[in-house]
């Protein structure tokens, strides 16, 4: 073999990456698309002759050979949480005003930047090259989807300019632009295949294809908004990151812009609500962030979401229809809700035919009857609900009255004194139960695959299941006699289900359902108690103890596992052999450096993660907080310090650089484990 051949072959590659990168990535277009293909063809012919030379990120291994065998889950390194949302300006400067507060500073620069309507992932490279995507999932853990990614073009499959670093993970959203998505419609439609409703739900679609090549036709592209742990490359800012990631050759929505203040926010804010629907893509908002990162850190997170960052969304789209019906809907909860059963219309790209009414007082208020011609609102893709009557035609229907028993079982409803919900309080109430056994296997809790609405209706009908825990005790011979169901899908049910004994201990909290307990607060509890038994122990003073978990989160706690529910709920869990996977709870510790003390970690420790950090103190007897307090015992100091430090200086706090804690560690008997 001559020297010649692999030095084309790389030679053609890097011309192809450039190329790659000027069309998909910067815009612009410097040869012709037969001039393009001629290169790609040329490549393709060399590594099928010499297949010892192909490298997995050459240009022509976007698409991966055969069918995949499905997506296995994985655990995100941080987790990807969602943004709390805000619709109307006035709300937007009530949150200013509380990060002014939090930081005790007069102006903070934010970073504004559309909020591109599609599906969020995260990418992560290591020594340059792209080795593994996911998608967003519940935020903690999401689908690994990395050779669908690969044949999205935007994303390089190598990283360039200049200093590339050795590992590095960058959160984006993957989209279709609008032209591009209809022209994938118009080619659907003439080959008789059903079309996509809206660009969001085909790029969904696309992305959980288990076909890459047929991935590979589908208009993806992306735009990266987050480096994961900035502070290790270096980066102090928001909008630096965006520039770091843009010289790296990751796509960066050319639109972002800083703002400094809530006025200069505003104005930006207004100026995109004007010209949004000249986008070529879609969006229904904007993401305001607080652009330091050091500002970032101190004031921290909710248990559902970051305190500095926010989504803007736009005003709400209405639309015209005819009220045909109400009808009632029993929650998991008990609570009944009114619906109204509508003429289908079209709001935001998706079809319309039911929508809240919210509760008789509402009904009431705006005079709802069947028959009216109403608008209904679908604003920053909330629920649909009818917002007012526009004009009654002919003689009206009588006035709208909740009815006295529930719709489901016929027991009594009673009216929440301290809300305008009305509740059946009958646990075994069908609707209920099958409510609550959807949640139960629902994707963000255990996530039993097979066990759908349909299911579990068929289930509930047979009188097989009750509760949640009856599907444990459900045999496969009892299961292939029923509609629809055969040997094949009877088995797979039941390894499902059998397979959800062991899933984590947080994921069987959610699906429970315990009132104020989601994702974030079921993974502190689970970090917290170690044991399902644990938790269901715990009384609120202990509860009460934890970072983020406040009264009326420990009363719900303490009240579900107090109650004849919740006790019987465990009991036949552990009975049924449910033995979700845990960590050792933490043990109580009397004595030592860290016993019966708060701690506050700022910056960032050498070899170890800021979360092994907090397992060791609270392994030793200490506490995590977010915040820095008088009740604080010392602040742990790492490399690059946040605001923190600076409060702790104030408030004459200990202060801990990286040797006293491990000094500490050593002492209580708690080192980190080797690397």
């Amino acid at each position: 073999m001559t020297q010649s051949i692999p030095k084309r072959i790389q030679s053609l590659r890097r011309r192809i990456e450039r190329h790659d990168h000027l069309y998909y990535v910067v815009g612009e277009q410097e040869i012709s698309d037969r001039e393009y293909d001629a290169l790609m063809r040329e490549l393709k012919a060399l590594e099928d002759a010499h297949p010892e030379l192909r490298d997995p990120d050459s240009p022509t291994q976007r698409v991966a050979r055969g069918l995949l065998p499905g997506f296995k889950t994985v655990r995100h390194t941080v987790p990807m949480l969602s943004l709390d949302n805000t619709y109307s300006l006035e709300e937007l400067e009530e949150f200013d005003g509380r990060v002014r507060k939090l930081l005790g500073v007069r102006d903070v620069e934010y970073v504004v930047e559309p909020k591109v309507d599609g599906v969020a992932v995260a990418l992560r490279y290591e020594r340059g090259r792209f080795e593994r995507g996911m998608t967003r999932g519940d935020g903690y853990e999401g689908d690994e989807i990395t050779a669908n990614l690969r044949t999205i073009r935007s994303i390089p499959l190598r990283l360039g300019g200049g200093t590339v670093p050795g590992e590095v993970e960058v959160r984006g959203e993957v989209y279709m632009e609008l032209r591009a998505f209809d022209r994938l419609n118009e080619r659907r439609a003439r080959a008789g295949d059903k079309t996509f409703m809206n660009p969001r739900n085909a790029t969904t679609g696309s992305l959980k294809t288990l076909d890459t090549a047929e991935v590979a036709t589908r208009p993806l592209q992306i735009y990266v908004f987050q480096v994961v742990r900035p502070e290790r490359h270096g980066l102090r800012t928001h909008f630096e990151a965006l520039a770091w990631m843009k010289r790296l050759g990751l796509r960066v929505n050319p639109d972002n812009a800083p703002a400094r203040g809530f006025e200069e926010t505003r104005r930006l804010c207004e100026r995109w609500e004007a010209k949004r629907e000249k986008l070529p893509y879609g969006t229904d908002g904007l993401v305001v962030k607080v652009n330091s990162f050091r500002e970032q850190e101190a004031l921290g997170f909710t248990a559902k979401s970051p305190r500095w960052g926010i989504a803007y969304k736009f005003g709400s789209h209405e639309a015209e229809t005819t009220l045909r019906s109400i009808e009632l809907q029993v929650g998991r909860t008990g609570v009944v809700t009114p619906v109204a059963i509508l003429d289908p219309v079209t709001l935001l790209g998706t079809v319309v035919s039911r929508a809240t009414l919210h509760n008789q007082d509402e009904i009431e208020r705006k005079d709802i009857r069947v028959g009216d011609r109403v608008i209904v609102e679908k604003g920053g893709e909330v629920i649909p609900k009818v917002v007012r009557v526009v004009s009654a035609h002919g003689r009206r229907g009588p006035r709208f009255e909740m009815p006295s028993k529930c719709p489901a079982c016929g027991t009594p409803l009673v009216r929440d004194p301290d809300e305008a919900a009305v509740r059946c309080e009958n646990l075994y109430c069908p609707a209920q139960v099958r409510r609550r056994i959807v949640h139960f296997a629902s994707r963000g809790a255990l996530d039993i695959e097979g066990l759908g609405w349909k299911t579990v209706d068929l289930l509930v009908d047979e009188g097989l299941i009750s509760d949640p825990a009856d599907l444990y005790q459900l045999e496969s011979k009892r299961l292939v006699p029923l509609e629809g169901m055969g040997e094949k899908s009877a088995s797979n049910l039941i390894q499902a289900i059998e397979k959800s004994k062991t899933a984590p201990l947080d994921r069987l909290l959610v699906a429970i359902g315990i009132r104020h307990v989601g994702s974030r607060v079921a993974e502190i509890l689970a970090e917290r108690f170690g044991t399902l038994e644990g938790l269901a122990a715990a009384d609120e003073p202990s509860l009460l103890e934890i970072p983020t978990i406040g009264p009326e989160i420990a009363s719900s706690v303490t009240s579900f596992f107090s109650s004849r529910v919740g006790k019987t709920l465990v009991r036949e869990l552990t009975e049924a052999g449910v033995r979700p996977r845990t960590r050792a709870p933490l043990r109580a510790v009397a004595s030592g450096p860290f016993a019966g003390k708060t701690f506050v970690l700022t910056g960032t420790l050498e070899g170890m993660t800021r979360e092994e950090a907090s397992r060791l103190i609270q392994g030793a007897g200490g506490r995590i907080s977010s915040s820095v307090s008088a009740k604080t015992g010392a602040v742990i100091a790492g490399s690059d310090p946040g605001s923190k430090l600076e409060k702790a200086r104030r408030l004459k706090i200990d202060i801990w650089d990286e040797a006293a804690f491990r000094a500490a560690l050593k002492r209580a008997g708690a080192a980190p484990a080797a690397r």
